[in-house]
């Protein structure tokens, strides 16, 4: 990669980066919307969104900095996202899926970091086959709509959530520290992820590789996303989401006043201002190139 970079900027994606229809909170009448750019499709629909103004800052800012999508999405689901980038097919040389559990480089599945976390997972948490039991018996089919496993690393589960029982996520996550696994409720996905299963250990494996010494910054509004933050030298939180929700803040994280889509952008604008040091971020400058 020659000299070592300056900034790694590791984002979360779904509601940090990119957006759903059902997370866009466009609080504005509609001809005053901003106009949006699908980086999503799957199954020939659209599924999710940026800003053409977030889109062209991410453009700048893969210019001046190692990108890094950092995602609780598995691989497959991970590659239905196409992220605007300076020229037709461009993909980001790092990529961090399944919480930390897969790394991507150059979009190809790292073997030596898998096999570095099937030891990690051995030797740190319970099997995931006794929590996907566990997840069975607990999960009343009457409020829970899927249970998934997510590439053999973690389990989760898609829950209409204003059914939750009471006390029961509370009881779910103690069961799970108990034994290793982190709990956390996005939206209607409630996840369980082993605790050695982290995005920040796969981040710090690309900062090894870049060359230390890069300036680290980072993005993202769910629990699984602590983690991450806290790795970062400056980082970012949305106006919305779980950490939001319960007020979680840390010194060097900034919590945003902005939720939805435009919490993306500023994200975006924030990314690229600070790698400016400190110089406005317009993204103006470069037309989009969507991979």
């Amino acid at each position: 990669m020659g000299a070592s970079p300056r900034f790694v900027v590791a984002s979360d994606l779904d509601r940090t980066l990119i957006y759903s229809n059902r997370a866009l909170a466009l609080d504005v009448p509609d001809r005053l919307a901003p106009r949006l750019l699908s980086v999503e499709v799957h199954d020939g629909k659209a599924l999710s969104f940026m800003t053409e103004q977030a889109a062209a800052l991410l453009v700048e800012l893969v210019q001046e900095a190692v990108f890094v999508p950092a995602t609780t999405r598995t691989r497959s689901q991970y590659e239905r996202v196409n992220l605007p980038g300076p020229t037709p097919g461009w993909i980001p040389p790092y990529a961090i899926c399944a919480n930390g559990g897969r790394l991507l480089v150059d979009g190809v599945p790292d073997e030596d970091w898998q096999a570095e976390m099937a030891g990690r997972l051995a030797d740190g948490a319970a099997p995931l086959a006794e929590v996907v039991e566990h997840l069975a018996l607990c999960a009343d089919p009457e409020w829970t709509h899927k249970r998934r496993v997510a590439d053999e690393l973690f389990a989760y589960l898609v829950v209409e959530r204003a059914d939750l029982p009471p006390g029961w996520l509370a009881e779910l996550t103690g069961w799970c520290t108990e034994r290793g696994w982190t709990v956390s409720l996005q939206g209607r996905k409630v996840y369980a992820v082993p605790t050695p299963l982290s995005k920040s250990a796969a981040l710090a494996e690309v900062v090894r590789r870049v060359g230390g010494g890069a300036t680290v910054l980072s993005a993202g509004d769910s629990l699984l996303d602590a983690d991450l933050l806290l790795a970062a030298d400056a980082a970012w939180r949305p106006g919305h989401g779980e950490l939001a929700d319960t007020g979680w803040t840390a010194p060097g994280v900034t919590a945003l006043d902005e939720v939805g889509v435009a919490a993306g952008e500023e994200i975006a604008r924030r990314f690229l201002s600070h790698v400016r040091g400190g110089v406005p971020a317009t993204g103006t400058a470069r037309p989009v190139a969507a991979r």
